[in-house]
């Protein structure tokens, strides 16, 4: 087997314009595709940034040659058939290029709506009705639910030749076990490989079909002190413990919680290295578990560096295997 490497764009951190040129840069530098995160606020006030994914990613398709996918929370800011509209009319303009990822969400994006957040098993339910919901309208049924989402009379009129995959993003075991049901492939995030060996485990032992992929946060500098501040200052809050993380209403809340993050717990989420070695290292522990596509996310906010650390030096060595 062999993995493919991708390039994350995070909406959160960069602006839409320049991680529009960065996602550019990627593919020159040798990245095989790329995903992008889907959020309507950041992470933290200091990251300053968080345009619409929907738009940049038609941008992104149109000027790249990339397979592009994003992950999304149907149910609440969304409504199932507006993210069925969208991803069919990106994939019919786009055969075969374009994924989605289908998740319960964070409080941090939805709670714009001024509805109120749901606990995590209503949210799961509403995720899998928005599944269903989704399933159907791009098989151009007419669509009438009634649930914990309400859907009357939809139907999508411009439907792709095939539909985009539906992927489940899964945290924990439990979740890529039901995931396992609806999805066409599987995406996490880096942890110990114990720990991703239990959600691979858990999908494929419940049937999960599709490929594997995982997001990991890297931070890679020319110094480890650097590399440590570049991570605390940029992606401190990822480290605060669930619920939280996915409870909290806005960035200055999560900002709050964030300052009391070890930098141990922060680097339980990022690999921060100052070493290309150590980094192919850590990372062919992914393709070990076997993943198929391994997506990096360079937590700093001006990607130029690793950019061009990928082309000359990460990404040779990748291949060299």
């Amino acid at each position: 087997m062999t993995t493919a490497y991708g390039f994350h764009a995070s909406h959160e951190q960069i602006s839409p314009a320049q991680l529009l040129r960065d996602v550019q840069q990627a593919e020159r530098a040798g990245f095989e595709m790329a995903m992008c995160s889907d959020h309507f606020a950041p992470w933290s006030v200091r990251q300053h940034h968080s345009g619409f994914a929907w738009s940049w990613l038609g941008a992104a398709l149109a000027t790249t040659d990339f397979d592009l996918g994003t992950v999304c929370a149907p149910g609440q800011r969304y409504h199932p058939a507006i993210i069925a509209q969208a991803s069919a009319t990106l994939a019919q303009m786009f055969p075969g290029r374009f994924w989605v990822a289908l998740g319960t969400g964070q409080n941090m994006n939805e709670h714009i709506t001024g509805d109120a957040w749901p606990g995590k098993d209503q949210r799961q339910q509403r995720l899998e009705e928005c599944v269903g919901v989704i399933r159907a309208l791009h098989e151009g049924e007419e669509v009438t639910h009634t649930g914990h989402v309400v859907v009357d009379r939809a139907r999508i009129y411009s439907l792709p030749g095939t539909p985009p995959e539906l992927i489940a993003p899964a945290l924990s075991p439990g979740t890529a076990a039901r995931g396992a049901g609806w999805a066409d492939g599987l995406i996490t995030i880096n942890d110990d490989a114990d720990s991703v060996r239990q959600i691979v485990d858990a999908y494929r032992g419940a049937g999960g079909r599709g490929p594997l992929s995982v997001q990991v946060h890297v931070c890679i500098a020319e110094s480890m002190v650097q590399a440590r501040r570049i991570a605390r200052d940029q992606w401190r809050n990822h480290a605060i413990p669930a619920p939280l993380q996915h409870d909290l209403p806005t960035p200055e809340y999560l900002d709050m919680a964030g300052e009391h993050v070890p930098d141990e717990e922060i680097a339980s989420g990022v690999i921060i290295t100052d070493s290309v070695p150590d980094l192919v290292t850590r990372l062919r522990t992914y393709e070990d578990l076997g993943f198929d596509r391994i997506y990096l996310h360079h937590v700093a906010q001006d990607q130029q560096p690793f950019l061009e650390l990928a082309e000359q030096e990460l990404l040779p060595a990748l291949r060299s295997r």
